[in-house]
């Protein structure tokens, strides 16, 4: 129903009845208020109306929660405080111009009130807390918070150019003096104080302050940069933070420290003449900061004290071995977690002064040279700490670091020492060698590198889940064994796939050891524990540029049957995506080689498929593993089909919900099953039902059922199309009404594959298309890609199957009153005229070809356009004739002889069983 207009008769009561209650609510008059949550809610509702509502339908909300704020009734002043908040929040989310104006104007109007409102409660609560009076100082504390807040969004988003206001930059200059006023009231509150919590709050709202400031005011921020670093830098590197700081904070500091240095406006242009001079002045501030003392200092207490495991982390080894290896941290956990926090901001600061920070880490690395006593706990986790740098940082690393003497002469005698206090140095040793391997590994010691794997693996010590005796780790070390078998992914992993550790590094975004392995292969395990770090390791040498073959198959069957043991030990979802995730790369990269050691992972897989009902994303690994190891099997994965085509069946049914998850990676393996397979079977036709609602779906899958369509063709021509292709037809008559001229070429590319493999058979069946390509041809279509196409089928048409080609020649005349010699005429002009539409040589021949087996007719309409049709005839001959070096005469290029299958080199892979069928058409 339509709105009345404002001010009507209509509107009239309710606006004054909604105008009451808008008063007495934010008056803190109504019952309810008296609950907090509840009063909650009501100022969300009133920030929703606000929205909509405020300045211009509603100009008293504003002056009436600002009167109330000033009132001396504690719950009616925190109330209207909340709902101050909730509006301003609401507003300030308004990103419309015009929107953006009238909340600019609101903040130049209320931020005097606002700072004056935020000042005196933070001074009350200081005041209370340092008389010891803490319930006092808990109340206003929350009106700290919520005037702080108001004050947040007003700075951030009230003012174009912040830094011209006085007030503005004398709030953001004060929070420095009211952050380390609050973190003094940390330590004298302690940890089990009833304020602690909401003082917490409340200095991280601080750096919230200040983070998005400089997010969204850069510029503006450049006169905080200094005080900014001087704050961080004290806090978390110097005794001042002692006591004090708790780790949300540190990571708050940390990523202060870090969106100063990367920040775009404050990076000089390569030639300093372009550079804008606030760019200038931001460089001179970091360059002056950041001395070699100072960096110095830094990266020591980073990897001395930050990249050490804490108690909890190796409680956590302890409690759950396997759980503490896989737990995730991707995406932007470094904003949030310490470890990958901490891990970044070493990044960026290494790759900003290398040549400051490389000393200094290599001097802690000489330092820690030579067996490590198992009975010193300290020393142990210095040196795990000290790896973990020297492993993110591999990159920066490259010419000061000889990794492959290292390698021979401390890391793989470190591996060797079967303490079981040095479990945490083999785990980190292992996760070290993956963070080098696309670094600087050369290829004569992988097998070396391969032995050790496999040692390490078969170590029962590996594969303890539990020890009876819970000793701590910390005094004794004797904690259960972190399963390194779930760390061997990662290891595997990065031999496999070592380049796409070269683009996370370049882009500075090695969150942490569990991150970093998630970009090269699994979802990035957390602190590169030992298992993974043995999968990185092997995933990263199979794929390595410089990946011998040959010196792997000696140890295939062994890695492969301990990858398969592991599979069915961990009891972890990831772990096994990961385990699986190897096992696809090691087929992909040995291809047929594997086929003596699948059989128990084709008897496992059913088991797992079962067992995985509602974990979809394992499920996703289950189908990748399917799609290679039918790859790897080739016209064998025929005896798979009992299990793979009911999992097809269901991974591409879209009435099936898990469809939205197995949907890609089951297409994909339809497709190599199809590929490779010997013949066509009833059941792989039965699943081809599911693809009408695939293609109504027209999402970005629609080039794989393009190529699924066309290998059914391929396959069996005549069954798939005396089943299907009625349907299929009305379904690319529905697809062609909208589609993009892209689209448009893959569905005509069916059509004539069709009509190449068939030509009687795919030209009845696709009649209804037929003259609409006739059509497009007539009339001239202008996208060339579409022409060449339209060419192509009407040339397979009139050259296999003329009879077909008259009746559609008699169907089009009758339908456009022509007479048939006339759009003869008219078609023939057309394909000489644009012949060169055609780019590919085979369909050059194929026109040239057709149009000659018109010239035998005694028909005028063809002599007429005769010289046309043997120029471009020409032409073509010209484009396919090449000289034969053994006769010396020219023959066609494209004129097979023989059927003899090519010589196959050690890299390339042979030919699928639909390679061979493309061969024969």
């Amino acid at each position: 129903p339509r709105c009345p207009r404002q001010g009507t008769t209509a509107l009239a009561a309710p606006r004054q009845r909604a105008a009451g209650l808008r008063r007495e609510t934010i008056a803190g008059n109504n019952p309810f208020l008296l609950h907090v949550a509840i009063a909650t809610q009501i100022a969300v509702l009133i920030a929703k109306v606000a929205r909509l509502d405020c300045p211009r339908q509603w100009p008293e909300l504003i002056p009436i929660l600002m009167e109330s704020v000033k009132g001396q009734d504690g719950l009616q002043q925190h109330r209207a405080l909340l709902t101050f908040y909730h509006v301003t929040k609401t507003l300030a989310s308004k990103r419309l111009a015009q929107d953006r104006r009238l909340f600019e104007d609101l903040a130049s109007g209320i931020y005097s009130f606002a700072c004056s409102l935020w000042s005196h409660h933070t001074d009350c609560f200081l005041q209370q807390i340092y008389a010891s009076d803490e319930a006092a100082a808990l109340s206003s504390l929350e009106r700290t918070l919520l005037s702080l807040k108001v004050l947040r969004k007003l700075t951030v988003h009230g003012f174009q150019t912040p830094q011209q206001n006085m007030e503005v930059m004398g709030f953001l200059n004060a929070v420095f003096e009211r952050l380390k006023q609050f973190l003094e009231c940390c330590r004298r509150v302690g940890k089990d104080g009833t304020c602690r919590e909401k003082l917490e709050k409340t200095i991280i709202l601080y750096t919230k302050v200040l983070l998005d400031f400089l997010d969204y005011h850069p510029v503006a921020f450049i006169s905080l940069i200094q005080q900014s670093l001087e704050f961080a830098v004290s806090y978390l590197f110097t005794p001042v933070g002692e006591g004090v700081t708790f780790e949300r904070f540190t990571v708050q500091c940390m990523n202060l420290i870090k969106m100063i240095l990367q920040n775009h406006t404050y990076k000089p242009a390569k030639n300093i003449e372009d550079s804008k001079p606030e760019s200038l002045e931001a460089h001179n501030i970091k360059t002056a900061f950041f001395t070699h003392p100072t960096l110095t200092e830094i990266g020591r207490r980073l990897v001395s004290h930050y990249f050490l495991l804490t108690e909890e982390e190796l409680a956590l080894w302890e409690e759950d071995p396997e759980g503490f290896a896989v737990e995730e941290t991707g995406g932007d956990s470094w904003k949030y977690s310490l470890r990958p926090c901490t891990e970044v901001l070493f990044l960026d600061l290494f790759h900003k002064f290398s040549q400051t920070m490389t000393p200094v880490l290599l001097e802690m690395v000489q330092n820690l040279q030579g067996p490590t006593n198992v009975e010193d706990p300290v020393q142990l986790l210095m040196k795990d700490a000290v790896y973990n740098a020297v492993g993110l940082a591999a990159y920066d690393l490259f010419d000061n670091v000889d990794f492959d003497e290292w390698f021979k002469n401390q890391l793989l005698g470190e591996l060797q020492v079967s303490h079981h206090r040095y479990k945490l140095i083999r785990r980190r040793v292992i996760w070290l060698i993956g963070q080098w391997i696309s670094v600087k590994f050369k290829s004569d010691l992988r097998p070396l590198l391969y032995e050790v794997i496999l040692s390490l693996m078969q170590d029962p010590d590996l594969v303890e889940k539990r020890l009876h005796d819970k000793c701590d780790f910390w005094t004794s070390m004797k904690g259960p064994a972190l399963p390194h078998f779930t760390l061997f992914p990662l290891v595997f992993r990065r031999i496999l796939f070592p380049q796409h550790a070269l683009l996370d590094s370049a882009q500075g975004n090695r969150r942490s050891a569990l991150d970093y392995i998630k970009a090269l292969f699994f979802p990035r395990l957390s602190r590169g524990g030992g298992e993974q770090s043995l999968f990185q390791l092997e995933g990263g040498r199979v794929d390595d540029f410089e990946f011998r073959t040959e010196q792997f198959l000696p140890y295939l069957e062994s890695i492969f049957g301990l990858l398969f043991q592991l599979l069915q030990q961990v009891t972890e979802c990831d772990t096994k995506m990961q385990v699986l995730h190897v096992i696809s790369c090691v087929i992909e990269r040995v291809h047929i080689q594997i086929r003596p050691y699948v059989g128990c992972l084709v008897q496992y897989l059913p088991l797992l498929w079962k067992q995985s009902e509602d974990h979809n994303m394992l499920r996703c690994a289950i189908l990748t593993t399917l799609i290679h190891l039918v790859q790897g099997l080739g016209s064998e994965s025929k005896n798979l089909y009992p299990f793979l085509l009911p999992v097809i069946q269901l991974s591409t049914d879209v009435s099936q919900s898990p469809h939205v998850y197995l949907m890609e990676d089951g297409l994909e393996l339809w497709l190599v099953t199809l590929e490779n397979s010997p013949a066509i079977t009833p059941e792989l036709l039965r699943i081809f039902p599911n693809m009408s609602a695939l293609l109504e779906l027209t999402s970005e899958n629609m080039r794989t059922c393009f190529q699924i369509i066309n290998a059914y063709i391929y396959l069996s021509a005549t069954d798939f199309l005396q089943n299907y292709a009625e349907a299929l037809c009305r379904s690319f008559c529905h697809l062609l009404k909208d589609i993009t001229n892209e689209g448009q070429v893959q569905v005509l590319k069916v059509v004539e594959i069709a009509l190449k493999v068939s030509p009687i058979l795919g030209a009845h069946m696709f009649q209804p298309l037929l003259p609409a390509v006739l059509r497009g041809v007539v009339d001239g279509e202008r996208y060339p890609v579409v022409m060449s196409t339209y060419l192509g089928i009407t040339g397979r048409v009139l050259l296999q199957n003329s009879s077909f080609f008259s009746s559609l020649l008699t169907q089009m005349a009758s339908e456009c009153n022509q007479g048939i010699d006339q759009l003869l005429g008219n078609v023939i002009e057309m394909w000489v005229d644009r012949m060169d539409n055609i780019t590919q040589p085979e369909r050059r021949k194929l026109s040239s070809l057709a149009l000659l087996s018109l010239l035998p007719s005694d028909n005028s309409v063809i002599q007429d356009k005769f010289c046309g049709i043997v120029n471009i005839c020409v032409e073509a001959l010209h484009d396919v004739m090449t000289e034969d070096s053994d006769t010396g005469t020219s023959r066609d290029c494209m004129l097979m002889s023989n059927f003899e299958e090519p010589k196959l080199s050690e890299d390339e892979e042979p030919p699928t069983e639909q390679d061979k069928r493309k061969k024969l058409h």
